[in-house]
């Protein structure tokens, strides 16, 4: 009955709150860069579309196919990602990486609403979707500002 209990703690009222309703939900028009990332455990897919200038993010959208757990990730993301560093997010991405394999502390600053994901610490085969979106993120970033320089 214990793992009954685990799973209904891990998809608490919050996480599906937070996975019914991801901001930034779909595709842009004719963005500067685009990243598709899959975890091949569950088959989770995330694509980010995105602009930048000044080195921060200006337009936004993710198209989310994932458990409940990575839409969760995503609208957490999602909800802080408007006018963000590619610093900023690499370290959220770092940070939430560290709370979920080592039990570190959350991702803090305008990233701070992960903690309710700390519950999917013991559900190792989850990690790969919950990351999902800032990996993707990071990705296209990294993908614009190549385009931008070259």
């Amino acid at each position: 009955m214990s793992g009954d209990n685990d799973l209904i703690k891990l998809y608490s009222q919050r996480i599906l709150a937070l996975a019914a309703d991801i901001p930034h939900h779909g595709r842009l028009d004719a963005p500067q860069a685009s990243f598709r990332k899959r975890a091949p455990l569950c088959g989770s897919t995330v694509t980010v579309d995105l602009d930048m200038a000044n080195g921060r993010i200006t337009r936004f959208a993710q198209d989310v196919k994932a458990c409940a757990l990575g839409q969760a990730s995503a609208a957490l993301m999602g909800a802080a990602i408007i006018g963000r560093s590619r610093d900023e997010v690499a370290n959220a991405r770092d940070a939430l990486h560290a709370m979920l394999s080592e039990g570190a502390a959350p991702p803090d600053g305008p990233f701070h609403g992960y903690e309710v994901l700390t519950p999917a610490r013991d559900y190792r085969n989850r990690h790969a979707s919950i990351m999902l979106a800032l990996e993707a993120t990071v990705a296209a970033m990294d993908a614009a500002a190549q385009a931008q320089s070259a």
